[in-house]
């Protein structure tokens, strides 16, 4: 029998990973597991992606992809007038809205990072990215501290459960790049 083209296939294989470590957490990640989600052979899950590792990477990388659309889809960071800690805060209040197992499973993958070394360089490409986006509103550093300040926050909101509190947010948001200004000043 002829080998079936399917151009899709390892797109379907990375959605379905995301969808089990959505539903089993990582424990329940093995590419048994997502060949039954995906509704493939498990020969093409191995095809694919030769390790966990390699189909984690790919599915963090995805998964990561929705925080850049929510920044890209505002475009607050277009309008230099427009107040940084607010657009900021609006983001993460935005990011956090409605069903949170999206952002859960992004957090899952990028803590993933602490004990495989495998994603440890797509968990910096997010907060690399993010500060790059950042670092033409303020200088370099003070991105990467916006950067560690919005992770904290929420990653506090997910594992607390608590609601979001915007104006928590953007009152911190607002020290830091407050405190930007004010070294411009030489205050």
């Amino acid at each position: 029998m002829p080998r079936r083209y399917d151009p899709e296939r390892r797109q379907r294989i990375i959605e379905a990973a995301i969808r089990v470590v959505g539903e089993k957490g990582l424990a329940g990640l093995s590419h048994r597991s997502v060949a039954a989600a995906a509704d493939v052979p498990l020969g093409s899950t191995t095809y694919h992606f030769k390790t966990l590792d390699e189909l984690m990477v790919a599915a963090l990388r995805q998964a990561s992809e929705g925080f850049a659309k929510v920044i890209a889809s505002r475009g607050g960071l277009e309008d230099p007038r427009a107040d940084l800690a607010t657009e900021l805060a609006a983001w993460m209040g935005e990011w956090l809205a409605g069903d949170r197992t999206g952002v859960e499973l992004e957090y899952e993958l990028y803590l993933a990072a602490l004990r495989r070394p495998a994603l440890r360089p797509v968990a910096a490409e997010w907060a690399d990215d993010v500060a790059h986006r950042l670092a033409h509103r303020t200088d370099p550093v003070t991105a990467r501290a916006l950067v560690a300040l919005m992770d904290g926050i929420c990653l506090q909101v997910l594992l607390t459960g608590a609601e979001y509190d915007e104006a928590y947010a953007r009152e911190m948001l607002k020290r830091i790049v407050g405190a930007d200004q004010a070294s411009d000043t030489g205050t």
